[in-house]
């Protein structure tokens, strides 16, 4: 249960790609906007409409060179994760070894660790990991090893003093690409139940052990992520938490906030600057192709648009403390906009940031407040769009191999159920359409807490967690619904939790009516062995067979 309260604003960035929660089993089509579907159909037909709205396309460039921005590229925010964070700082100080790291969920890529490092972790990682057996997994010392040579996946050092060696013991500074949580690794190596693993890098699947929260806790300066924060603005909050944090809130309290499970559970991420506390489950990166619009909320309709809003933003959220920072802000939400504004600039010299924002970006004064560039500021179009090249050739992951017989028959009963929002065939792009959340949440009653200037929708909010994601951003602002975005039914076997918020802990639990006529996605298969034939489905499904895997 959440507080309901006065939230901060509108329009923002999202880190995610892809919406992968299952949503919209026997949802009523015929109440759906421009989209019609045949008792036999195979998946929704969206009409232009829809379709212009919501998956106008985008460029693409160099997939190679598109593999590296996702691997290593910041676009200069290493000066925001070492100089306001204080990120190897913080992991200098509390001593973070190799095996924390892998509790925390980060993943090792072995084979860009150094030969002797890389045989210690390989015979270390067979025994029972203790100090004694596994003393390297125990030295922070050879954490910064596999730190330097960026083989933990998505956090980036970066040779800034140009000595010709990557030692952020001496100077050189972190910064956090894509891959931190967009990249697994094939366990080869190493899995660590809940945990991080050790193996060749797979990049696209979803990190859904990485435990952010307590990540971003490490950085010796974990207030200058305030934005993202659950806060307390004009005497209201709202998210998970009961209260939110103040302007003056200590270094102490925004770590106990981080680290709480319960406000900040693992495989999820804040990515709205918005002041709620809305983490919600990471997202996949591969196959975007198929997978317009991106974010829950469906805030985004061109994919390069997203990876300039998170690089713009959420990497270096010190250019919410601008002047055109401001400006979106208020336009956003007159009233709570410059109240987060003026907190945030404060922290930032309470605690001796200067010298931002960091961002090596394009000001485009004209695009202050719109979902790709809210802030005004524009990277490298050249670069996402190799970015777009390369996450739309990434594979997804094979289906689980499952009984054919009962895979035959749960595809069966998803197309008689589920085909009013969902596709049969994986490898077609998922439907472009946005689901109106009151369809989703029957218990979806929210309050209106503000309002603002046409197209935006007014900032509203209900009971529970499931509505946070849309409290403050939505569509709206390019003439869509207040919903949530169409999911690619991928990599499921492997999901521990389901819907964006991470309530529901099983594909049985969530196709299963125990959970109440007023839960969220209330779209059940009642017979219990119809609703089994129906998750062995969607465990086997992926984009190269609708047949399944023979077990």
């Amino acid at each position: 249960m959440k507080a309901i309260a006065l939230t901060p604003f509108g329009i923002f960035p999202l880190v995610g790609a892809i919406s992968l929660f299952f949503t919209g089993a026997m949802l009523p089509v015929e109440k759906l906007t421009n989209k019609v579907v045949s008792p036999a159909a195979d998946g929704p037909f969206v009409g232009l409409k829809a379709k212009k709205l919501n998956d106008p396309g985008h460029s693409v460039g160099n997939r190679a060179s598109g593999k590296q921005v996702f691997r290593f590229e910041t676009f200069g925010n290493e000066r925001f994760w070492t100089e306001a964070m204080r990120m190897p700082q913080g992991m200098m100080k509390e001593k973070v070894t190799i095996l924390m790291a892998l509790k925390e969920g980060l993943m090792i890529d072995i084979e860009m660790v150094d030969p002797i490092t890389r045989a210690n972790l390989e015979r270390e990682l067979k025994t029972d990991l203790s100090p004694r057996n596994a003393p390297t997994l125990h030295d922070p010392k050879a954490t910064l090893k596999v730190l330097n040579a960026n083989a933990f996946a998505g956090l980036v050092t970066v040779d800034s003093n140009r000595d010709g060696r990557r030692r952020v013991e001496s100077g050189d500074k972190l910064g956090v690409a894509c891959a931190i949580c967009h990249t697994i690794t094939d366990k080869s190596v190493f899995d660590l139940p809940g945990g991080g693993s050790v193996g060749r890098r797979i990049d696209g699947p979803a990190n859904w052990n990485l435990n952010m929260g307590p990540l971003l806790a490490t950085a010796a300066n974990s207030l200058a992520y305030y934005p993202n924060l659950q806060l307390e603005l004009g005497g209201k909050t709202a998210g998970r938490a009961p209260r939110g944090l103040s302007a003056v809130a200590s270094e102490a309290e925004v770590d106990a906030y981080l680290k709480n499970p319960r406000f900040y559970p693992r495989g999820t991420f804040d990515d709205s600057s918005d002041g709620v506390g809305n983490p919600i489950a990471n997202v996949a990166f591969f196959r975007t192709d198929l997978a317009a619009p991106w974010g829950s909320s469906a805030l985004n309709n061109v994919l390069d648009h997203i990876a300039n809003g998170s690089y713009t933003v959420n990497l270096d959220m010190t250019t919410l403390a601008t002047p055109e920072g401001l400006k979106h802000l208020t336009m956003a939400s007159p009233k709570a906009g410059p109240e987060l504004w003026r907190n945030y600039v404060a922290i930032l010299k309470r605690t001796g940031v200067r010298g931002y924002p960091y961002v090596k970006a394009k000001m485009i004064p004209t695009g202050v407040g719109k979902p790709a560039t809210p802030t005004g500021r524009q990277v490298d179009k050249s670069k996402l769009f190799d970015l777009n090249a390369y996450t739309d050739s990434l594979p997804a992951p094979k289906g689980a191999v499952v009984d054919m017989a009962s895979f035959a028959r749960g595809r069966e009963v998803f197309r008689q159920e589920c085909t009013s929002c969902h596709n049969v065939d994986q490898s077609k792009p998922v439907p472009p359409i946005i689901v109106d959340v009151r369809k989703l949440d029957p218990g979806y009653r929210p309050s209106v807490l503000a309002r603002r200037k046409a197209p935006l929708s007014p900032i509203q909010n209900s009971q529970g967690t499931f509505d946070d994601r849309a409290v403050v951003e939505d569509a709206s602002g390019r003439g869509e619904k207040r919903g949530f975005s169409m999911p690619l039914l991928l990599d499921l076997a492997r999901k521990p939790f389901f819907l964006h918020d991470v309530s529901v802990t099983s594909l049985e639990s969530l196709l299963n009516q125990a959970r109440g006529a007023k839960s969220p996605h209330p779209f059940y298969i009642r017979d219990e062995a119809r609703r089994n034939d129906v998750v062995t489905f969607l465990k086997g499904l992926d984009t190269g067979t609708q047949n399944g895997r023979m077990k």
